[in-house]
């Protein structure tokens, strides 16, 4: 096991996560229940199956489309997003 891929994969998802409107979803649904623990086996089981599915799928693709081909492909569509929003921020 690859413990350097597990800390980075971990830093970085828990930053990406920081403040996100699952983690607010999850916020709101704890303020509303009765069960915490069954607000947070919820969320974290979602957490994974979102996390599986994208382990599956993104192997399932790494083999079709070479790494550096997705990875440009990411960038770009983050780029892409971060503009829109930008030049979009106020409309209605």
């Amino acid at each position: 096991m690859d413990f350097k891929v597990i800390l980075t994969t971990f830093g970085m998802i828990f930053l990406a996560e920081l403040g996100d409107k699952t983690q607010l979803a999850t916020l709101a649904f704890a303020v509303e229940s009765k069960s915490r623990v069954a607000v947070f086996i919820g969320s974290a089981s979602a957490l994974i199956l979102t996390s599986l599915l994208a382990v599956v799928f993104g192997s399932a693709v790494s083999r079709l489309i070479p790494t550096n081909y997705i990875k440009i492909g990411a960038g770009s569509l983050f780029i892409l997003l971060g503009l829109w929003m930008l030049v979009f921020q106020g409309a209605k």
